[in-house]
């Protein structure tokens, strides 16, 4: 400190540098609603693994047969679990 003077404040130093605030961001124009990202559903019969499995739902598509599904999930490896990312007919997934 200089003998008595004050330094001016952040808010004030911020003022005096002549930087204004970000500008509001636009809205966006008709964009798409989209979900949260990833859901957890059940997987029937999948390939490499017995009965039903759980699985994270990644996204939709419609195919020329109907709605499939990308899914992830794991089976069991010969070492340790593996990860399987596949897409599946709607009427075999199951949401949890």
């Amino acid at each position: 400190m200089h003998g008595g003077r004050s330094r001016p404040s952040l808010g004030e130093r911020a003022a005096d540098s002549g930087v204004g605030p970000p500008p509001e961001p636009e809205a966006p124009h008709s964009a798409p609603r989209r979900t949260a990202a990833g859901r957890h559903c059940w997987v029937h019969a999948p390939p490499g693994a017995d009965g039903t499995v759980p699985g994270l739902l990644v996204e939709w598509r419609q195919h020329p047969g109907g709605w499939q599904g990308r899914v992830a999930y794991a089976v069991p490896g010969p070492h340790g679990a593996v990860l399987v990312e596949a897409w599946f007919p709607a009427g075999s997934l199951e949401q949890r």
